[in-house]
């Protein structure tokens, strides 16, 4: 069984730090692009971030850059996301995504096969 668990969120005041952490398990984990969406109550949802199991160039979306961090660990089959210089804005439910392909410049457009729960982040003002 395909599994993505979703840790970390949380409240925080802005500029604050969180580091989310995305589990997977149930499929192979090599080959496949992973990413973290967001969204808020009543707004579309966003690609955040994206990087490709095996290496390359992470991918971000402008509103994060220079803000948040993706990385991976292949021994653990874990993505994170690193989210520093928080901002209200970043308030919403972050999911992280799976696919078997390598993330493209339009990663955020991609058909992901496996999705998490979502893990909830709050940033107060």
């Amino acid at each position: 069984q395909v599994q993505l668990v979703e840790s970390g969120g949380g409240s925080v005041q802005a500029g604050g730090s969180l580091r989310l952490s995305c589990a997977a398990s149930g499929y192979t984990y090599s080959s496949n692009c992973m990413a973290w969406f967001r969204q808020a109550p009543g707004k579309e949802r966003e690609g955040v971030a994206a990087i490709y199991t095996g290496g390359g160039t992470p991918y971000y979306a402008d509103s994060v850059k220079g803000r948040f961090t993706i990385s991976q660990d292949n021994a653990k089959n874990t993505v994170y996301l690193q989210m520093n210089s928080l901002k209200p804005e970043d308030t919403a439910m972050y999911y992280c995504a799976a696919v078997r392909a390598l993330c493209g410049i339009r990663w955020y457009r991609y058909d992901f096969a496996h999705w998490g729960q979502g893990t909830q982040v709050t940033v107060s003002s």
